[in-house]
């Protein structure tokens, strides 16, 4: 099921905090960090907030550097990104800095809600239904599908940041650390209690903007079990981009690998005609690197950008065979092989056949093809 890139934004105090409980917002970045905020935003094609944070900042949500708004404009974008907002009551004040800036709005709420809340706003938001209660999923679904969203960024508040994490829906947290204490236990906290899917997060880059830092982080997955909706597509894009390194051929396909471990950890990656070899494949160059008794594969998660091989001339072994031999029981992929060098191509049905779970994102498929375009229809 497609989802748009779920990119969390947040500011913290030391202590965790968003805010404190005075009559004014608490300002915890920096005048260079809210210019990074701001390119961040022109660059996403949905801004999402809670209810609560409209109640609680009276927020605007723009972008407000012209430059970018030109840049987005040339680009056949609008000049705002969408703005959303999630609310299971229904209670929005139409007088709010949000409705009344800024382009495009929308509004997702519950059945009880829906009626409240196009009441409230007439025709200033798209108002959508979600059923009986909020269902992150569906929301991010109809985002996707509906509304063309494919980089969304959530700015709060805490209870959304924690919903999404806690559901294994975001691709990625930005958060900034500002060099200051609250102390107040009334004061909103970040992250609230519960089970969190995203086990340790892996730090991408750490950066000093003036007085305060930003960290980036990915997710990654729980000690056990499948890893997150969220890691499939980050690694499965992973792979798209390692086909386009691929050496061009007019007689295979550019392929793209990773191997992942359940706990997230990156094992191997590989892409077709690595290292100056003719006609080694994606899945065989990444899994050469990982040692055969290595516990962690039979947890781990192949992503390729094309279905596995099942059949092959320049190897004694296909590549759904070697990933049988490893105990990987798991594969993601982009898009099926096509009969261009084997008719009735069927990798996944091999694997599959060998007890390993195949995974099709077929919102995908145009990345996997595009470094294989010349040898396509």
């Amino acid at each position: 099921m497609p989802y748009p890139y779920v990119l969390l934004s947040a500011a913290v105090s030391l202590d965790g905090y968003l805010d404190d409980t005075g009559p004014d917002r608490l300002l915890l970045s920096s005048p260079a960090d809210f210019d990074r905020v701001d390119e961040v935003r022109a660059s996403v094609d949905a801004i999402l907030i809670g209810a609560g944070t409209i109640r609680a900042d009276n927020p605007r949500l723009l972008v407000n550097a012209p430059g970018r708004r030109a840049v987005r404009r040339a680009e056949g974008r609008p000049e705002y990104p969408l703005k959303v907002t999630v609310t299971a009551s229904g209670d929005l004040d139409p007088k709010a800095n949000f409705w009344h800036t800024g382009g495009e709005k929308l509004v997702y709420t519950t059945e009880k809600g829906a009626e409240r809340a196009a009441r409230a706003l007439g025709d200033t938001a798209d108002v959508v239904s979600l059923g009986p209660a909020l269902d992150w999923r569906a929301l991010l679904t109809h985002l996707h599908d509906e509304r063309g969203v494919r980089r969304l960024m959530v700015e709060g508040g805490g209870t959304v940041h924690t919903q999404l994490l806690q559901q294994g829906l975001a691709d990625e947290l930005q958060l900034v650390l500002a060099p200051l204490f609250v102390g107040d236990p009334a004061a909103p906290r970040l992250f609230g209690p519960g089970a969190y899917q995203g086990g340790r997060l892996r730090l991408t880059e750490s950066r000093r903007i003036e007085d305060v830092v930003l960290m980036r982080y990915e997710p990654t997955a729980p000690g056990a079990g499948p890893l997150p909706v969220a890691a499939d597509h980050r690694w499965l894009r992973t792979a798209c981009e390692l086909a386009a390194l691929c050496p061009p051929s007019d007689t295979a396909f550019s392929v793209g690998a990773v191997v992942v471990a359940a706990d997230g950890t990156e094992l191997a990656r590989g892409h077709s005609r690595e290292d100056g070899d003719p006609v080694v494949h994606a899945e065989e160059a990444a899994l050469a690197k990982i040692a055969p008794d290595d516990p962690r594969l039979p947890g781990a998660t192949v992503y390729s950008s094309l279905e596995p091989c099942a059949r092959r001339a320049s190897r004694p072994v296909p590549c759904a065979g070697l990933i049988l031999r490893s105990g990987v029981r798991r594969v993601v992929t982009a898009w099926r092989e096509p009969d261009t060098f084997v008719t009735a191509a069927d990798g996944s049905g091999v694997l599959a056949d060998g007890g390993v779970t195949v995974v099709t994102l077929p919102e995908y498929e145009a990345a996997a093809k595009a470094p294989n375009g010349h040898l396509l229809p």
